[in-house]
């Protein structure tokens, strides 16, 4: 499990995500090379190294009016979003130049008592063709005892990408 959110961690901090304003949306629409660089792990996983860089995701995003999905391309980072959190392609909105994205996990893990899924949320912000911001991978658990410091974790990842110029 942890080495899936690890590979999950990596392909997700390729997406966009954003929160809403109430702006006219960027054009946010284009296929993306990301790199992913881990930061604080505060959900404890094993296999996760501060400052370790993972480069060459490619991220196609579609947008339709303030909707847009990212949709991780084949390779490593799909499979492992694919086998962490059950899907590879994060739905969400655009709002002025800033991305909000989410892939709510579906894969049941458990520790003890503790049942709980991964979520992966981008949050990002569109500059010209850079894209920026950070992948937040989130446990969402069940509530037990056991779950313990998977309540309310956040482990994260910085993202940056870009795409051709339009």
């Amino acid at each position: 499990m942890t080495r899936a959110l690890l590979l999950v961690a990596a392909v997700a901090a390729a997406l966009p995500s954003v929160a809403g304003c109430g702006s006219d949306p960027v054009d946010a629409a284009g296929t993306y090379t990301i790199s992913l660089t881990n930061r604080e792990n505060g959900c404890n996983n094993p296999n996760w190294t501060v400052g370790e860089m993972t480069s060459g995701i490619g991220v196609v995003v579609t947008q339709n009016g303030v909707a847009v999905t990212a949709d991780v391309q084949p390779g490593a980072a799909r499979l492992a979003l694919d086998l962490a959190l059950g899907s590879h392609l994060f739905t969400g909105v655009v709002d002025g130049d800033r991305l909000d994205l989410l892939i709510t996990g579906t894969p049941m893990y458990s520790q003890g008592t503790c049942d709980y899924t991964i979520d992966a949320q981008i949050d990002a912000r569109l500059d010209g063709d850079v894209l920026s911001g950070d992948v937040f991978y989130r446990a969402r658990t069940d509530g037990a005892t056991d779950c313990g410091a998977l309540t309310g974790c956040a482990s994260r990842q910085e993202l940056l990408g870009n795409r051709p110029p339009s």
